[in-house]
């Protein structure tokens, strides 16, 4: 296997790469994906950052449009999320496509918009491709929305414009124009975040585009930039997947490393030595070399997400155990969109050695503590052999019970709180026993009190009436010798 040298090669890292890039790798999802939209099926690339969607969508565009293909372009970011009202986003919508296809000197959007005002914003971009588009573009359209994602920070809903989606297909029976237009959505999501409405959704007619990291195979157009420093560039292919494991953007940042300083390899010795690079210029004092920032960025997606705590015990488990098995729950949906893991065979694994070695236990030991405000509590719980007098009290239950609203936590913490909090009732109802019967207590003896009162009041009755009888009695007698004398 040879590899043929390419004049002014330059590896690109981070980045959507120009469609004559020679450093793009071509994979089985490039192909996928243009026969699909060839066909007029509606696709999908959902998954984590920096796995080439962008790239794969500008080189797509540029196969699509040497058929003959019309190609509108629109990225979320460029159209914003923050402030924004549903009537400004479906215009910017309809406006990104008259702009992909150079369509404003045939149209003036903002008269059109105003002669509609009465009909709803999603009805607005319906007329708009069922009147304008499909009437000024003859040739097949594919609209590629890219960014999908942002559409989770809009403070509206979406389910009309991913409605409006599917029936632009299911109108495709009625009204035969509606087969040259498809739609093509990239993003960082999943198809349930964006629409959870099964009957509504064009996902479950849609075609998931699955993106891989690279493979042995695929790597020739990479090898082509260490040509002018060794005659065997295959040497590093399979120390730098042992590194990668293909990861697109980690793939190219180590082919450059590898290409900054090869003169300096030892012969024999590539494994070693790429290593050793990786080790210095990627891993270590990762945080500083992390530039253009990868391994940030995939730290930041965990730590802000609701349900960081159960990810780091998932990822806990993945790395472990090497392989857990795949059961497509929520959290595993979500540590495979970070990028941290991915799907092999029924299962999930560590992405790449990188990964592994940066994420760490030590790392997740860091955080977890962090993450979790009862974490050290749980494990001396668990591990005194669940000691009622290690459970959560007071101030500190009330903080976690209010720290785990709303988060998707793991079956040992809701035993945990759950049990902290019987505990915590079960001392209340003891503490209300032991003053019930310190009442009682207090009853019976202010009872006797009160009995020993009553026999003290009737005795100095007793004794006031004898004394009055006996001052009687003194007084006739006193009355009686008077009167003697």
């Amino acid at each position: 296997m040879s590899i043929t040298p390419v004049p002014e090669y330059n590896y690109q890292i981070g980045g959507s790469l120009p469609a004559d890039a020679p450093t793009y790798v071509w994979r089985q999802a490039d192909e996928d994906f243009y026969q699909a939209l060839q066909a007029g099926e509606f696709c999908y690339v959902l998954n984590a950052r920096q796995m080439g969607k962008s790239s794969l969508k500008v080189r797509t565009m540029q196969r699509l449009q040497t058929e003959g293909v019309a190609c509108a372009a629109i990225d979320l970011t460029r159209i914003g999320t923050v402030d924004m009202s549903a009537e400004q986003w479906y215009s910017s919508i309809i406006d990104g496509i008259i702009s992909s296809l150079d369509l404003y000197e045939v149209f003036d959007l903002c008269t059109w918009w105003e002669q509609y005002q009465v009909l709803s914003y999603v009805r607005r971009l319906d007329k708009f491709i069922d009147e304008v588009l499909l009437k000024l573009i003859s040739q097949p359209i594919v609209i590629f929305i890219d960014e999908i994602d942002c559409v989770l920070s809009l403070p509206f809903k979406l389910d009309d414009f991913f409605a409006f989606i599917r029936e632009c297909y299911n109108r495709r029976a009625e009204k035969p124009d509606y087969n040259r237009l498809t739609f093509a959505l990239l993003g960082v999501t999943t198809p349930s975040d964006l629409m959870q409405d099964k009957q509504r959704t064009p996902f479950n007619i849609g075609r998931e585009i699955e993106l891989t990291g690279f493979d042995f195979a695929e790597l020739d157009p990479l090898g082509q930039g260490l040509l002018p420093f060794t005659p065997y560039p295959h040497a590093v292919f399979s120390p730098i997947l042992y590194w990668t494991g293909g990861q697109p953007f980690l793939t190219q940042k180590v082919f450059k490393l590898v290409a900054d300083q090869v003169t300096n390899m030892p012969q024999g010795k590539a494994s070693s030595w790429v290593a050793q690079l990786v080790q210095r210029h990627i891993i270590n004092h990762w945080l500083q070399q992390d530039v253009p920032e990868h391994l940030i960025t995939i730290q930041n997606r965990l730590t802000s997400s609701k349900n960081f705590s159960r990810l780091l015990e998932l990822y806990r488990d993945v790395l472990r155990m090497k392989r857990i098995p795949i059961d497509d729950s929520p959290e595993q949906i979500e540590l495979r969109l970070s990028g941290l893991v991915i799907k092999c065979e029924r299962t999930l694994q560590v992405a790449n050695q990188i990964y592994a070695a940066v994420f760490n236990q030590r790392w997740i030991e860091k955080y977890i503590e962090t993450a979790c405000p009862y974490r050290a509590e749980l494990d001396a719980w668990i591990e005194s052999g669940y000691d009622k007098a290690l459970l959560l009290q007071g101030q500190s239950l009330q903080e976690a019970k209010a720290w785990a609203v709303d988060r998707s936590l793991p079956q040992q913490d809701h035993r945990f709180l759950l049990a902290s909090q019987d505990y915590e009732q079960q001392k209340i109802l003891q503490t209300l026993e032991t003053a019930r019967q310190n009442q009682r207590k207090l009853i019976a003896e202010r009872q006797v009190a009160d009995a020993r009162l009553q026999q003290t009041q009737r005795s100095l009755k007793i004794s006031l009436f004898v004394l009055a009888g006996v001052s009687i009695v003194l007084v006739v007698v006193g009355i009686i010798i008077w009167m003697r004398r």
